[in-house]
């Protein structure tokens, strides 16, 4: 039997998990895991500037490709309490992140020794497993039951916490025997989903609503050949978005409050039948359920049995991995499809498109300062169908979620639940580290870009090149525009003259000054974190400038920022049901109002 310090066999197990990618901070109580990771040599690790930037970058990492699991490592005390919004963020998003901290020794715990926190009581409400291990020859099983637990039923993230002396203290370990432990996933059997067909075979306008158990499950082509065998149309969550492709025949568009489309609501609205797969009916997608739910039929598929009847209660349920459900459902559509007694969608169909066709709201505006709706579509047109794009809230990532358009799964990364600001630098960045190579386009208002805008400088020393597009309206916007309902505006303006913003001192007459009033200069601090960046003022550049920052992207392997200068106040249209969302802006009459739009309206 093989004798190694237990931080020796944690980071042997890291490797026969296949979970070789770790963000993190050393320090005093984690060093002797550090000393473990530096003689395995197998482990990448990217060094972060703040231990919450960490865990954000391992929630990217996971999110960004299936199997993946990010490992998020610090020391004790506030290095813990630093990833708990990482663990609440992962946790709320079924997304499985390993946290490793170190720890005071055993024998102090009660001492109130320096930096010692009860870390894994605080991390036990958002996470799978949160464990402080007490007896160094339990560190291989509790790693194996955390790589068990993060990988069955619904998935979700662990935390580790060692205390020094465990790190240090010599175990008995195998490795050559070691194995990882079965993964538990329930299934679907063949007479729950021959129900669940029925039922929608009997309805005449019947929906398949995507989530994002979906994509956990890598499920997304069986997703689109059930629809395409059912001749169904398919409305996928925000956390479901690029399940199936927005351009495709059956794709009818997100429903909801927020980030939602018109037409996608419409449709709802006229369906008389909605079968969920890996979705948690979030309240940002119903709205009201007397509402939502009304002269409609639901079936709900999903992996938590805790997750059935949460909301509401469902006509008929299926606890079942999202993968497993669709391959029962996608058999039988199958031998209904040969026999010939499935009912023609036809009709049902076309009227869907229709409404994708003339339900559009307008994006081409020529106002100077910028209104948001022209960046999407500048976006649009200058970022391929392969652009990975990353957000996690505010207006910005709400008119992106109303604008964008999404090709493939995992190609809308979002944080969905906890919508933490600062969420989306330190997550794309590890988007990046989990996919080279491919354009990961990063969007953000100016709040959440200075929340963690440290982290940038990640990118620069680790060569992690992404374009992060900032809309820039010098206020919390989506604070400011629910603070209308109070009639007041109070304490959410970002804006000040910033005494060092001089046009004359500009380094590059290319790139314009930051307006009067508007506050940070975000291209001075990018720079200065080593990355490179642009602004831009006028809507006719914002392509020229998107195109000019790949290009940089991809000669300096740094991270580049493209800052645009909206207007102080938009609205975006939002509301309370969903048939009463409100419009701020005019709605596209002709094509020209909506170039970019899925389907023309000439």
């Amino acid at each position: 039997m093989a004798r190694m310090r237990a931080a020796e066999a944690a980071a042997k197990i890291l490797e026969l998990e296949g979970a070789t990618q770790a963000f993190g901070v050393p320090g005093a109580a984690i060093n002797p895991f550090y000393a473990a990771l530096r003689a395995h040599g197998g482990i990448s690790h990217v060094l972060a500037r703040h231990v919450e930037g960490a865990s954000h970058m391992a929630e990217g990492y996971t999110r960004a490709k299936a199997g993946n699991i990010g490992i998020c490592i610090g020391t004790s005390g506030p290095a813990g309490t630093d990833m708990i919004t990482g663990l609440y963020s992962a946790m709320a998003d079924s997304i499985p992140i390993l946290a490793i901290t170190g720890q005071a020794p055993v024998a102090r715990l009660h001492k109130e020794d320096f930096q010692a926190v009860d870390i894994a009581s605080i991390a036990n409400p958002v996470t799978k497993m949160a464990v402080t291990v007490l007896e160094p020859a339990q560190v291989p099983g509790v790693f194996a039951q955390a790589f068990h637990l993060m990988r069955s039923g619904r998935p979700g993230p662990v935390l580790i916490d060692l205390p020094i002396d465990v790190q240090l203290a010599e175990i008995d370990f195998d490795p050559d025997t070691y194995e990882p432990l079965p993964v538990y996933r329930p299934a679907a059997t063949r007479a729950q989903a021959e129900k669940a067909l029925d039922m929608l075979q009997a309805a005449e306008r019947p929906l398949i609503v995507s989530g994002g158990g979906v994509i956990n499950a890598d499920a997304s082509d069986k997703l689109v050949e059930l629809a395409e065998l059912l001749d169904v149309p398919v409305i996928p969550t925000l956390m479901g978005w690029g399940t199936i492709p927005d351009d495709h025949r059956l794709a009818a568009g997100m429903v909801g409050l927020q980030t939602a489309h018109r037409y996608g609501n419409a449709t709802m609205l006229a369906s008389d039948f909605v079968l969920g797969i890996g979705n948690r009916w979030a309240n940002r997608h119903t709205g009201g359920l007397d509402v939502y739910r009304a002269g409609r039929t639901f079936v709900h598929i999903d992996i938590d049995p805790t997750q059935i009847g949460r909301v509401f209660a469902p006509d008929y349920s299926i606890v079942s991995d999202a993968g497993a459900a669709l391959d029962q459902l996608v058999e039988i559509a199958r031998e209904r499809r040969s026999a010939g007694t499935l009912p023609n969608r036809e009709e049902w169909v076309e009227s869907c498109a229709e409404r994708k066709r003339t339900m559009q709201r307008r994006t081409h505006f020529d106002d100077v300062p910028v209104k948001p709706q022209r960046v999407y579509e500048e976006m649009n047109k200058v970022f391929g169908r392969d652009t990975r794009y990353v957000s996690t809230i505010g207006l910005s990532q709400i008119a992106g979620g109303q604008f964008l358009h999404v090709f493939k799964p995992r190609h809308w990364i979002n944080c969905g639940q906890a919508g933490p600001l600062g969420w989306t630098i330190p997550a794309a960045l590890g988007v990046v580290k989990a996919e080279p190579g491919t354009d990961v386009v990063a969007l953000s208002g100016d709040y959440d870009f200075q929340f963690m805008i440290e982290e940038l400088a990640v990118g620069a020393q680790f060569n992690l090149p992404y374009v992060h597009v900032v809309v820039n309206n010098s206020y919390l916007g989506l604070i400011r525009q629910a603070q209308r309902a109070f009639d007041m505006d109070f304490h959410v303006q970002l804006g000040f003259d910033n005494i060092n913003a001089d046009v004359s001192e500009a380094h590059d007459a290319a790139i314009a000054e930051v307006p009067k009033g508007y506050g940070v200069d975000h291209v001075k601090v990018a720079e200065g974190l080593g990355c490179k960046a642009l602004r831009v003022t006028d809507p006719a550049r914002i392509a020229e400038t998107l195109g000019a920052a790949q290009s940089l992207a991809r000669e300096h392997k740094v991270p580049v920022v493209v800052e645009i200068i909206l207007e102080k106040v938009t609205n975006i249209a939002m509301g309370t049901e969903l048939d009463n969302v409100a419009e701020f802006e005019e709605l596209a009459l002709a094509g020209a109002d909506a170039p970019t739009a899925l389907l023309l309206l000439d």
